[in-house]
């Protein structure tokens, strides 16, 4: 995750208007670009969406949806769940559940920083998925802290996966 070479200072307006391939996240007027795109992200990633869609169809889930933790910061959350659709084509508002998936390249300092912006927003439940340690992690701050059992759930116990479902081949 590493600003884009030479990136000039964009405004929000210029980002949110641009479309990137791959989609980058805006950070103080910096693009910054994601680690994605490897087999074992895209699988984890790709169940996770698939279990949340079929488990709760009421939920709106997606993936990298363009989203606002401050007024100079936008991210793109691995998957994205929402109890309503945005009024907007990108999110304003909290997330009900914010999942990041680490991929092998990631510095931890750069994750934390972005799980405390979305808790700084006010995004309740956060998960962090390592795949290749097949590790389920939420975040409520201060801390992260490894699920050791079988099942990782929002706070309020409405949203739930399983380790085989999210870890699945």
């Amino acid at each position: 995750m590493a600003a884009l070479p030479n990136a000039p200072l964009v405004s929000v307006e210029e980002y949110l208007n641009t479309r990137y391939d791959p989609d980058v996240e805006f950070v103080d007027g910096v693009l910054v670009e994601r680690n994605v795109g490897d087999w074992l992200h895209s699988l984890i990633q790709s169940n996770i969406l698939f279990a949340l869609r079929r488990k709760y169809p009421h939920l709106k889930v997606v993936a990298e949806l363009r989203s606002s933790v401050t007024g100079t910061r936008y991210r793109l959350p691995d998957v994205c769940v929402l109890l309503e659709a945005p009024k907007t084509r990108y999110l304003l508002d909290a997330a009900f559940l914010v999942v990041e998936v680490l991929s092998e390249s990631d510095a931890m300092s750069v994750v934390i920083e972005k799980l405390k912006e979305y808790a700084g927003k006010g995004v309740q439940n956060i998960w962090l998925i390592d795949p290749r340690l097949q590790a389920m992690c939420m975040y409520r701050p201060p801390a992260l802290a490894e699920i050791e059992g079988d099942i990782i759930s929002t706070a309020d116990g409405s949203v739930e996966l399983s380790r085989g479902e999210i870890f699945a081949e």
